[in-house]
Formats: C-alpha cells, structure tokens, sequence
C-alpha cells in the first residue's frame, strides 16, 4: 500500500482498514495531509471488499489537533474528484462511501481535526480525550465543517456554544452534548471499538451501504454549505483580528509542543481583550 506522508494505513484483513495519524511532534494537520486524505479515500472507494476504516493516532496525547496556520499560505487550492478543495471533497466522500468510518480518539482532537471526525459516522473517546473548535478566538471561524455538522450533532445552542467559547471539553462532556457516540475509560477504548468494527466488517457490504445512504439523508450537511465556511475561513486570515492574533499565538506557543498546546482553551481564554491593550 502507498507510503503516506503524516498517516499510515494498515489492512487488518480486506474488510478492516486501520488509518494512524503520525505527523509530529503535535499532530498538526498540514498542507501535505490535505492533498493526501482525497487520495486516502480514493483508495477506500477503490478496496471493493472494505467494509470498516477505524481511524486513530500514534500520539496518546493528540488525536488530531488543529491546522499549521504557521503555513496557511500553502493550503492545498488543487480541488479533488468532486471538484471541491481537498478537505471539503474528503469529508463529504468519506460520510457517503460504503465503507464505516471510526474515530478512537485519545488525547487532544481540536479544529480541523475536529471536523474532520465529525465527518466520519462513529466517534468513541477515552476518559482523556478533549474536544476543541478554537478558531473564534483566533480571529477566525471554523472552517472544514464544524459550523454545518456540530448544529446537527449537538444542536443549535450547544454548536454555538462550542464554536464561540472556543474551549476545550473533556470527553465526558462531548458524549453528553453528542459529539461522540461513547466516551470510556482509556483501558477499555480499544476493546470497545475493536470488537465494534470486526464485528460490522463481518456483514454484507450492501446492507451496510445501504443503512448509511437512508441515514444520511437526513443527518448530512451540503458539499455547498461546508464550501460556504471554507472560503469565509480562507478569507478570515485576512481579517484585522486574525492578523493580529495569529502572530501573538504563534509567539506564545502555538504549533509547538508545550503547555500553550497542551492547554489551549485554557490560553485562549486568557487572551487579552482590547480594551485592555
């Protein structure tokens, strides 16, 4: 199987794929990633026999954590097969592919990596996991997805809620607000979604295409709304707040290891307000 540039792919059997994000030292998403996860779908529609993807990390403390906006200026423009921009075609192909996609997340999943789990039809969490969508605070909005697909897991007060605190929430809270299907003590994470996705790969493709076509009827945002926040997300960098917070972030930590990652709602509510400059 083709060599990935932050994430590996192991076939357990041809019906249960395992997909490990590896991109460190904080699992940023970068601009590699994007052009790479439309050719990982590709490849996902091109396995005939796949039935389950499980996606999860080689990093404890970070699933998958927010973009490289040290390099925005190199986001991906080339659009994938559906003719949107690269994640906008993952996510909307990866929720409508045949194929069960799995998030086990452990440690810290935040922005675009956020999103992208939501675009995925199951989400299970340990005790340790913490949830952020922090682009509000940084002068942005979020972008790949979270504005479209948290009203419709969380609903419209508890979206809002997430989006404008631009904290982080313990994995507790994120199974009580909806964001993910079960959060569990770590040691019982991998048995719990292990066991789940064996036993979906052992059924027939066509009943397991067919569950999600009639689900996602109702329970899918538009390729057109998710591009929508995308291109105003592109465009916020250039807004006077994000110009000027964004360098403010990167010098007190941001895309480094550290405790201003480690602890990013906690930094970012911190944040001096203008009135006080």
């Amino acid at each position: 199987m083709k060599k990935w540039t932050h994430f590996s792919v192991t076939a357990e059997t041809r019906r249960l794929w395992r997909i490990t994000f590896d991109s460190p030292p904080i699992n940023l998403v970068s601009p590699e990633m994007l052009t790479e996860l439309p050719q990982l779908v590709d490849a996902m529609e091109a396995a005939p026999e796949l039935r389950v993807a499980v996606f999860e990390s080689a990093n404890p403390e970070y699933f998958l954590n927010h973009y490289d906006t040290s390099r925005v200026a190199e986001t991906p423009k080339e659009p994938g097969p559906s003719g949107y921009p690269p994640l906008i075609d993952a996510s909307t192909r990866l929720s409508r592919l045949p194929v069960v996609s799995i998030a086990k997340v452990r440690g810290r999943v935040r922005g675009v990596g956020s999103e992208l789990i939501q675009a995925m039809d199951m989400r299970f969490a340990s005790e340790r996991a913490l949830f952020c969508q922090p682009e509000t605070a940084n002068g942005n909005l979020p972008g790949g997805g979270g504005l479209e697909h948290l009203p419709l897991l969380l609903g419209r007060a508890r979206a809002l809620e997430v989006a404008l605190s631009s904290d982080d929430y313990p994995g507790e809270l994120a199974e009580r607000y909806g964001w993910v299907n079960r959060t569990v003590p770590d040691g019982e994470l991998d048995a719990l979604v292990d066991t789940l996705a064996r036993r979906v790969a052992s059924y027939d493709k066509e009943s397991i295409a067919a569950v999600k076509q009639q689900v996602n009827r109702s329970t899918l945002p538009s390729a057109e709304d998710l591009r929508s926040s995308y291109d105003l997300y592109m465009h916020s960098f250039g807004w006077p707040g994000s110009k000027r917070r964004l360098p403010a972030a990167l010098a007190a930590g941001r895309n480094q290891p550290g405790d201003y990652e480690m602890r990013l709602g906690y930094h970012l509510g911190r944040q001096p307000e203008e009135g006080t400059r």
